[in-house]
């Protein structure tokens, strides 16, 4: 059930020796990596993870990949020299099929870091490869959250008031009022899980705030939320505008809607930080000016790099998977491993079942009672 009362923003500039809420470790746990998927090799995988490691986190990590090409790597990180290494003779390449790679990728290092998970040797799993083969992967070996009908994959957003949780961005192009409510749960559990937040916001992405807006299926999952989950704490519906405003803590949509908001708002990034750069190097003058703004000018590019927080989460499975960004780099990978240990000190998937069958189960009374009502007014006519 809920709490007790009911991509990209700046990471932590000093040394993590807490988890993401602030809380420091009770147990130590151990973080699968798939070393050999990503744009970039390896290397820069390992050398995310040691990063993460040598800044403070406290956890053990479990490469998978081929050992000869990891074991040197590894030990030439000191903090990370002594890591585990599962071999795996295979790849999965980012134009691989998702069933595919289900049917007959069992070599591959995806695979095998995802079994880690399964069979306990690990808490978490990371990995920058193929999103879909990495979905297909995880739900197959873990398995659905019960009651959960569809998985979501979270985005963090930079906001004014900090970090705001954004789902879906690209597991399902469509999504019907109930699997609307269940991602609203699972946002809620996992802003709670990462941010330490009892209570978070949440929200419906919609075309306006006012109640009659929007289409047929997002009027009736709001009308869920109010009615058969009092103990959210739901804002109703918010507009575009209003996620970097940070106006809720957690943002629901489609996938389809949530990942082009995601790309629109990667490429505006872009094109200002291209203007910004391009203002302060066209003169000599803008030259010595940006110099002396160079501190504040740092913590900008800090703000605004998606390698400050990285990694999309898949919620509704039954396991901690964090997907990387295929191109990330090495302060990127550690962002991603730092967000994977976190959250397995923190699991929320029992709360997210007991959670979805409440709030399913009052809503079909509601509705049933509804119904009748419906009938004896119409009898009594």
């Amino acid at each position: 059930m809920h709490g007790e009362s009911g991509a990209l923003c700046s990471a932590p500039s000093k040394a993590i020796e807490t988890d993401m809420n602030g809380v420091k470790p009770t147990r130590e746990i151990t973080v699968a990596i798939d070393a050999m998927g990503g744009d970039n090799g390896p290397a820069v995988v390992v050398d995310g993870v040691a990063r993460a490691v040598s800044r403070g986190l406290k956890a053990k990590i479990l490469f998978v990949g081929d050992r000869d090409t990891l074991a040197p790597l590894v030990r030439g990180h000191r903090a990370i020299a002594n890591s585990g290494i599962i071999d795996a003779d295979s790849v999965v390449s980012m134009t691989d099929k998702p069933m595919h790679i289900v049917r007959r990728g069992h070599d591959t290092s995806m695979w095998k870091a995802v079994d880690t998970v399964k069979a306990g040797a690990a808490d978490a799993v990371v990995s920058c490869g193929n999103t879909g083969a990495l979905m297909a992967v995880s739900l197959f070996q873990l398995k659905k959250i019960e009651g959960v009908d569809r998985p979501a994959v979270t985005a963090l957003w930079p906001t004014q008031r900090g970090r705001t949780v954004v789902l879906d961005v690209g597991a399902n192009v469509e999504a019907d009022e109930n699997q609307l409510v269940q991602f609203a749960i699972m946002g809620e559990a996992f802003f709670r899980a990462l941010m330490g937040v009892k209570k978070p916001t949440v929200g419906l992405l919609n075309v306006g705030a006012e109640d009659l807006k929007g289409h047929d299926l997002i009027r009736k999952a709001a009308r869920v939320l109010r009615d058969a989950d009092p103990e959210m704490a739901f804002k109703g519906f918010v507009e575009g505008n209003d996620i970097s405003g940070g106006v809720v803590d957690v943002v629901v949509t489609d996938g389809f809607t949530g990942n082009v908001a995601l790309k629109s708002a990667e490429g505006a990034a872009r094109l200002v930080g291209g203007w910004v750069k391009e203002t302060l190097t066209g003169t000599l003058n803008a030259k010595l000016g940006a110099l002396m703004m160079a501190p504040g000018l740092r913590k900008l590019k800090d703000r605004i790099d998606p390698s400050s927080v990285n990694g999309g989460v898949f919620l509704g499975i039954n396991g901690v998977v964090v997907k990387s960004h295929g191109g990330s780099d090495a302060r990127g990978v550690a962002s991603a491993v730092q967000m994977a240990a976190s959250l397995a000190r923190a699991p929320f998937q029992d709360e997210v079942a007991q959670t979805v069958a409440a709030v399913m189960a009052r809503s079909n009374a509601l509705a049933r009672r509804r119904e009748t009502e419906s009938d004896v007014t119409i009898a009594a006519q």
